[in-house]
This record gives C-alpha cells, sequence and structure tokens, in this order.
C-alpha cells in the first residue's frame, strides 16, 4: 500500500506512539470523554449539536487508521508498480524471442491461461482498490480478492459447459478426476461400545477419527474468528446438522451416527474450536496494538515478537450484530447464516457432481481460499450494516463470495438435478416448514405489531402527560372553551376582559 511521502515523514518522526495516540483517541471518542470535533469545535455550540452518525463515523475511521511506518519499513509498504511491470514485460520478452514454442496444443493452451492469470495477478495485487485488512500486507489481500475473481470466472466457465465436458475437463487439472468415486458411509453400525468385538470394542469411534476431525476444529477456529459472536456460530453449527439429517437421502456422506452428530460434530470439534476462537478473540480485543520498527527495537525477542505480531490485525473492532434491533439488521444476519450453510453444503455436494473424492488437494484448496476471503468478506458485510451511510455499498470482498456460493449451487443443481430432486421425507419437511413458521411469526411480531403497540402506548402516554392550554384555569376563575377559536385567541370571556 503506497503512502504519501508527507504522511510517511510525519510517522516517521512521531514513530511508534502515533499508533498508541490513535487507538486512544479512539477509545475516548468511543466513551464520550473526546469531542470528535477537537478541542477548538468542542467549546462551539455546534460541537454540541453534531449528530451521533458523526461520532460514529470518526471513531470508526480513528480505529481504522492507516499502518504508518515510522522510516525502517517504507520499501515494505510501497507498492512497486514499476518493478513489477519490468520484471513482467522482461518475462514475455524472454518467452516471445528466446524460448521455442512446442508444438503441443494443449501444454501451449495451460500454460497459456496460467500465463494470463498470473498476468492478472500482478495487475490486480499492484493496482487493485485496498480492503479493510492491512496485515500482513495489503498486497496479501489483493492477492485473494484476484484469486476470488479468477475463480468466479472458473466456476461460470464449468457452468456453461455439458455436464460431460464439465466433468473431463477437471483432467486438465488433474488426470485422475473424472471419474465416478465412491462416497463413503458414515453410518452403519452406530454402536459406542461394541461387545461382539473383544479385541477393541470401540472400534467404531476409532474408525471415525478421520483427518475431517482436526479440520472441523480447525474450520470452526476460524469461522469463529470471523463472524466474532457466540450465538450465530453455534446456530450455523446446529444449523448443520439439521442440514445432515434432513439431506443424508441424497448424499451418503451425510449418513452419520447420532453421537457422530452431536457429541463430536457439536459439542467435541465445532464446540471446541469455537470456544478457542471466543478465548482468541478476547485476547485480540484487549492486546495493546503499538507497533514500533524493526530496526527500532535492540533485543533479539524483540524482533521475534514485533515478526510474529506482524500477522495479527493492526487494531480491533468487535462485532456487535444485534439481529433484533431493527428489521434491516435482523434479515442481513438470517442471509448470513444462510450463505454459510449454503457454502457448506456447496462442500459436499461440488466434490459430489464433480467425481472429486474428499481427500482430494482441489477440496483443500477451496478451503484454504474461503479462509483468506471469507474474514475480508464478513468484516466488509458488518461494515456495510453498521454504517450505511459512510459504506453506501457493499463490499468487493463480500459481492464476490455471494457471488461465488450462488455459482457453485447453480452448477450443482445442473451437473446433477435428480440428486438435488429427490424428495425430502414427509416428517423433515414438516419440521422445516414448522420452522420457517415460527420465525416468520416472530418477525412479524417483532417488527411489526410489537413496534405498532409500543408507538400506540407511547402516543397514548403523551397524551395523558401532556398539558392541555386550553384547559387551564384563568386567573378570573373561567376556563377556557374547547372550541377552535379559544385555542388560537382565548375563550369570549377573555376576549371581553381584553377589549374593556
Amino acid at each position: 500500500m503506497t503512502k504519501p511521502e508527507s504522511r510517511r515523514a510525519g510517522a516517521a518522526a512521531s514513530g511508534a506512539p502515533a499508533a498508541g495516540k490513535c487507538a486512544t483517541a479512539a477509545e475516548q471518542v468511543k466513551n464520550g470523554s473526546l469531542d470528535p470535533g477537537g478541542p477548538e469545535q468542542s467549546t462551539a455550540p455546534k460541537a454540541k449539536m453534531m449528530k451521533q452518525t458523526s461520532r460514529e463515523n470518526l471513531y470508526r475511521r480513528n480505529v481504522e487508521c492507516e499502518v504508518y511506518d515510522d522510516g525502517t519499513n517504507t520499501f515494505f509498504w510501497r507498492a512497486h508498480t514499476v518493478t513489477v511491470l519490468f520484471i513482467l514485460t522482461c518475462a514475455l520478452v524472454y518467452v516471445t524471442l528466446l524460448e521455442e514454442t512446442p508444438q503441443d496444443t494443449a501444454y501451449n493452451t495451460k500454460r497459456g491461461i496460467v500465463a494470463s492469470i498470473l498476468v492478472f495477478l500482478c495487475f490486480g495485487v499492484t493496482q487493485a482498490k485496498d480492503g479493510p485488512f492491512t496485515r500482513p500486507h495489503p498486497a496479501y489481500w489483493r492477492f485473494w480478492l484476484c484469486v476470488t475473481v479468477v475463480y468466479e470466472l472458473f466456476l461460470i466457465f464449468i457452468l456453461f459447459q455439458t455436464v460431460h465436458d464439465g466433468r473431463q475437463f477437471m483432467k486438465y487439472i488433474d488426470p485422475k478426476l473424472g471419474v465416478p468415486l465412491p462416497e463413503r458411509d458414515y453410518g452403519g453400525n452406530c454402536l459406542m461400545y461394541d461387545p461382539g468385538n473383544t479385541t477393541d470394542p470401540f472400534h467404531n469411534i476409532w474408525d471415525k477419527m478421520d483427518g475431517f476431525v482436526p479440520a472441523h476444529f480447525l474450520g470452526w477456529y476460524i469461522k469463529t474468528l470471523m463472524i466474532r459472536d457466540w450465538w450465530m456460530c453455534m446456530i450455523i453449527s446446529v444449523m448443520f446438522e439439521f442440514l445432515e439429517y434432513s439431506l443424508e437421502h441424497q448424499l451418503p456422506n451425510f449418513s452419520e451416527c447420532w453421537w457422530d452428530h452431536w457429541i463430536m460434530d457439536v459439542l467435541v470439534c465445532n464446540g471446541l474450536g469455537i470456544y478457542c476462537g471466543m478465548k482468541t478473540l478476547a485476547w485480540l480485543s484487549m492486546k495493546p496494538y503499538q507497533w514500533q520498527g524493526l530496526w527500532n527495537i535492540h533485543s533479539y525477542k524483540g524482533k521475534i515478537k514485533r515478526i510474529a505480531f506482524q500477522f495479527t490485525p493492526y487494531s480491533w473492532v468487535k462485532f456487535e450484530w444485534r439481529p433484533a434491533s431493527n428489521l434491516r439488521r435482523w434479515v442481513a444476519v438470517l442471509g448470513i447464516i444462510f450463505t454459510f450453510l449454503l457454502a457448506e453444503l456447496n462442500t459436499f455436494y461440488l466434490k459430489f457432481v464433480l467425481w472429486m473424492p474428499p481427500e482430494h488437494y482441489l477440496v483443500l484448496l477451496r478451503l484454504v481460499f474461503f479462509v483468506n476471503v471469507g474474514g475480508v468478506a464478513m468484516r466488509e458485510i458488518y461494515d456495510f450494516m453498521e454504517d450505511p451511510k459512510f459504506h453506501k455499498k457493499l463490499g468487493q470482498q463480500a459481492w464476490l463470495v455471494a457471488a461465488i456460493t450462488v455459482t457453485e449451487f447453480l452448477i450443482v443443481v445442473k451437473y446433477d438435478p435428480n440428486t438435488i430432486m429427490l424428495p425430502i421425507p414427509f416428517f423433515v419437511m414438516q419440521c422445516w416448514f414448522f420452522g420457517i413458521f415460527l420465525i416468520l411469526i416472530w418477525t412479524l411480531w417483532r417488527f411489526f405489531i410489537r413496534d405498532i403497540t409500543l408507538r400506540y402506548k407511547e402516543t397514548r402516554r403523551r397524551k395523558q402527560e401532556a398539558p392541555i392550554e386550553w384547559e387551564r384555569p384563568l386567573g378570573n376563575g373561567f376556563t377556557a372553551a374547547p372550541s377552535g377559536r379559544s385555542k388560537l385567541n382565548g375563550s369570549s370571556e377573555t376576549l371581553r376582559q381584553r377589549k374593556s
């Protein structure tokens, strides 16, 4: 991220305490002890009339102030646009003039596609718009933004192919793909203790201890860092287990034992990951954010600590979703939960319709991709919800993640509609309709019926407490008459007294 020289010089002069001043000012604005307009405007009458939204906007900007180096990492923070352009040009000149082009059409096609993607990544890393995150480096997040665009274009390409051509196209990525693979059934014998097996009666539990157990824990740990709310994480975790129950007739992979659903998944893996994530969030919220140049730290221990802290956030913003505060936030939170659940389902359905084994590296790369882009998308969604006047449009990463989730689901629907359209059991449908009905009823009561009732009661209370001018006793013992004329000019007796 390129900084103006004047700002860098000012930061170099001020040094590390600049970040501390920024964080301290932000806390003072939040607590109300510091007026956002500064000491000169705080005494003016205009500062007292400042709107609350302006105060919140200034607090957000103070918390999210830019990372100013102290003169030791200036080269590190530059975008190096000319340098990247020069290296890219030299590489293209070498390929054009000095390298002989092979006569293999398939190889040239693959290499041309890879070269096009690399050129686009070079452009995006140096020229794309910065997101809300700056650590460890803004170029890192710009890189993942460009990868998001490439992945969405790849999904669009797969969507426009026939089912056979799309599956066979995966062989260009890995020749082992394009072959139908049977799904593993996690159900079967659900006895936690099998007395019939004398050698190992707990063999059913050990059979479930595969590589997906640490993946579940790590995944929910990272999701907690993204969402930053315990209730939303638990709701998504429990709802996905209900989805597995509801869709086990479509994918054998969803057929698991009851203790695998609720003990190993919800309580052990997901619950422990959420707990560790909340503890990390508490540490990040209490951590002092004071940055100092690496060369200004004299001890080796301090240098190593500073390098490690480079991979932590520059500042921290606590997410307060408040879904019941208004209808807009309630619908947005429901949309976030729905998108999370759909993205989770896409993980299983995509590898099912594209014939990818669960342990394939493309499945792992997709999870790594969502780990890097999900946090940025959630931050942009929260900013858009929290301050729509300052953030007038949805963030670029959030927009792309939503588009990717929808495109993946459309690929699943197109490539295997028979599996998607398998009839859901009637009892399961009743449960889902009952749950959706309860959500609709609560929404109507909370944001329409309850608000109308409260406004009506407040209006009646104000009418009863407000003094009625024309019913106050006059000085001569008369009371004002409730006529239209008396409201403006007083009673007829008062007019006679004024005339006399």
